[in-house]
């Protein structure tokens, strides 16, 4: 099973994503701070990420933090577009 390319829809930007994507889509192309809720019911996520990241990554991930404030959130992601159409 290539995890990288299951789908779901997101509930922050409300489209149809790749796990790929969430994988990389924060500030630093880290992992979405959602990956485990959102995942956790199509495959172990917790086990996937913890081989993937560094031990102190996955533990940076997993420590609960509050979301970013809406706002910032989407402003955040307009620029992410933003730099990446720039890059294409």
């Amino acid at each position: 099973m290539d995890a990288d390319a299951l789908e779901r829809r997101c509930p922050r930007l409300g489209g149809d994503v790749s796990f790929g994507y969430c994988k990389i889509c924060e500030e630093g192309k880290s992992p979405c701070f959602k990956v485990f809720d959102c995942w956790w019911e199509r495959f172990d996520v917790v086990a996937h990420m913890q081989a993937c990241l560094s031990p102190e990554a996955f533990e940076a991930l997993s420590t609960h933090r509050s979301p970013p404030a809406k706002v910032a959130s989407l402003v955040d992601l307009i620029r992410q577009a933003q730099e990446r159409a720039a890059q294409d």
